[in-house]
């Protein structure tokens, strides 16, 4: 598995998969296939694509200790892109199609609607993990920094749940919401649960040094 991760067409071949979620959802657009309400459609379908990415982020590293293929690691930068991508484009179509791009409207909704001032920290959030997202930020920021800063994405998938929540609130329809909240609890529990076995693991004696028993 991992030669074939390695391989050179494995990355344009993601991004390529990544990329058809948005393609199937621009030709329904143009087709006017996406139902009686498309622009509600286009909203809510970005936004679940966004927090599925959000997921796909989070396994990679369970994916790769268990599986040890390490070679999943050099997919989760551009994962994390195609989350802000999504993110971005829910975002645009909530303030084009909600709201008409008017921004003191678009404000003042924020500001009103506590789903969408958790949905709009979110993605606040997220917009300096993927402006650091290259090798130069790393470098600037100093790899601890870095890994510091990108731990904020366990927040975010906290926020992109509750809002998610609040949304289908509304509807009274949270069959959905508890399989992504199942998901994301499992790979946050695997991280707890893999902190814990790392921390209780017994370190390597230096060379040289003789370990006394008790």
């Amino acid at each position: 598995m991992n030669k074939l991760l390695l391989h050179p067409a494995a990355k344009p071949a993601v991004f390529v998969l990544c990329l058809l979620p948005f393609a199937w959802l621009a030709w329904g657009a143009f087709t006017d296939a996406l139902g009686a309400n498309p622009a509600e459609y286009l909203i809510r379908s970005t936004g679940d694509w966004t927090l599925r990415f959000i997921c796909i982020v989070l396994a990679v590293t369970p994916l790769r200790v268990m599986t040890k293929t390490n070679a999943l690691a050099r997919f989760r930068r551009m994962l994390g892109l195609f989350a802000y991508f999504y993110v971005v484009v829910h975002l645009l179509s909530y303030s084009l199609f909600d709201m008409g791009f008017d921004i003191p409207e678009i404000a003042k909704d924020i500001a009103k609607r506590p789903f969408i001032l958790v949905g709009f920290t979110a993605f606040v959030l997220l917009t300096p993990l993927a402006a650091t997202s290259f090798n130069r930020a790393i470098k600037a920021l100093g790899a601890k920094r870095w890994q510091t800063l990108h731990k904020l994405v366990y927040v975010i998938a906290g926020l992109g749940l509750l809002h998610f929540f609040w949304m289908r609130a509304g509807k009274n329809n949270f069959a959905e919401v508890f399989v992504y909240a199942a998901i994301i609890a499992a790979l946050l529990g695997w991280r707890v649960w893999n902190f814990a076995r790392n921390k209780r693991a017994p370190r390597p004696v230096p060379a040289g040094r003789v370990q006394l028993s008790k």
